[in-house]
């Protein structure tokens, strides 16, 4: 028998090469860029994960000019390894992922290899974040490793790590169900970034069979999942819905009349334009018990990720948030009111003409936060007058949050005490 040596090992910048993009490519990708690797992926073409994950950091180092991630859109030629420092294959095709393998041998390459783990020089730990330190689980063999028994030891350290450190503030733990008796958990995910997710939904997330996962949820709790849950994405955008409120219901429904535990993870809180209600509605009429975890609402936590403060004492004494697709007649038209227009892009010309002929000045700060906590967070001020325009100038683009008030002012004051989430501010003024 031999031994995994397990080391800490630093890819900050340096090259990572993933041949496939699929989903389990994906997983392995993610992995590789949360240590900070330079990736570059080779595949013909990309799953949604795996676009979307391309997407999210494209901009992590525009200031150096170095880009952090880039797609070769063809098939793996064995020159792709030259300069990297690691490598993972995961296309599906025993031929391809073979010569991957063997061209990283030559080249003294770890390789991470999809579906011959006895084949790969590298194995894919089952890691837990505590604190400022990363628990990584990995299998003891490397002539049989054992993917799913690491998750499960992973979750069982993680589950008695919680019990440890809130045992006072923890709720009840479930309790046990009959294999007749599923259930449903609607998880508010918050804005995205997974520091920010409850302990009460990390532990939701953590006991899963099912977990049904919006677009806008933090995606990163993806690669806590043991390969024994079944994972559905049903993310939305704008003008893109694959999967209807209604298959959704119909998703939750059958898996736990099926006697799953499924967790419905949506980004921000469930009940803040998030359609939880209906989908609350939908488990009960079924006879299916329904457990609610808010989240951090986005209206509140995306303009704070700015320094954007939606209430201050003599500047707005109350707020009102709706989204941008919503009848505006009824918003208080006053100096001391913000308004948050959630899901509007597109609709920011039409907004501000409205709020115009109301009566608001056209002097009026606002402010439009993309990808809040994301890697491309970026801020863009104007004025009500000129808030389309500065939108279409800077080629702001969903998710985005827009703050009209004069808390917006507020920004530059509070935005250090916010440093510990996201990336740095980009402002465009």
């Amino acid at each position: 028998m031999s031994l995994v040596t397990p080391i800490g090992i630093n890819l900050d910048g340096r090259s990572a090469v993933v041949v496939g993009a699929g989903p389990v490519a994906t997983r392995r990708a993610r992995l590789l860029v949360r240590a900070g690797a330079a990736l570059t992926v080779i595949a013909p073409t990309l799953c949604d994960d795996m676009t979307e994950l391309l997407a999210s950091i494209d901009f992590s180092h525009r200031t150096t000019g170095t880009p952090q991630a880039r797609w070769v859109p063809r098939s793996f030629e064995p020159g792709d390894l030259d300069s990297a420092w690691i490598t993972a294959t995961a296309t599906g095709i025993s031929d391809v992922d073979n010569a991957v393998a063997q061209r990283a041998e030559e080249l003294r390459i770890f390789c991470f290899k999809d579906g011959d783990p006895s084949g790969a020089t590298a194995w894919a730990p089952a890691l837990h974040e505590y604190g400022d330190a990363t628990i990584a689980v990995v299998s003891s063999r490397t002539s049989q490793p054992k993917p799913r028994r690491t998750v499960t030891l992973r979750d069982k350290i993680a589950s008695l790590l919680r019990t440890t450190t809130v045992a006072t503030h923890r709720a009840p733990a479930p309790a046990r169900r009959t294999p007749a008796m599923g259930e449903v958990i609607l998880v508010g995910g918050g804005p995205g970034a997974v520091e920010l997710l409850t302990l009460a939904a990390q532990r939701a997330i953590d006991e899963a069979e099912v977990l049904i996962i919006d677009r806008l949820a933090p995606r990163e709790v993806l690669t806590w999942m043991g390969k024994d849950v079944e994972v559905l994405d049903v993310g939305k955008s704008g003008g893109n819905h694959p999967v209807s409120q209604s298959e959704i219901n119909e998703l939750l429904v059958s898996r736990a009349l099926a006697g799953k535990r499924v967790v419905r993870l949506k980004g921000g809180d469930p009940y803040v334009f998030g359609r939880g209600g209906e989908e609350l509605d939908a488990a009960r009429a079924a006879g299916i018990p329904v457990r609610v975890i808010p989240g951090i609402s986005s209206a509140i936590a995306v303009p704070a990720a700015a320094g954007i403060p939606v209430t201050h004492r003599g500047v707005s004494r109350g707020f009102s948030v709706i989204t941008a697709h919503s009848q505006l007649t009824e918003v208080p038209v006053a100096q001391d009111h913000t308004l948050v227009l959630l899901m509007g892009v597109a609709q920011l010309e039409s907004v501000a003409s409205t709020l115009l002929g109301q009566g608001n000045s056209p002097d009026t700060p606002c402010a439009i936060i993309e990808d809040g906590f994301g890697a491309r967070q970026r801020t863009t001020i104007a004025t009500l007058s000129t808030l389309a325009q500065r939108a279409r100038e800077v080629g702001v683009v969903p998710p985005a949050i827009t703050v009209i008030g004069d808390v917006v002012l507020r920004g530059d004051v509070l935005r250090e005490s916010l440093e510990g989430f996201g990336s740095a501010q980009h402002s465009a003024r």
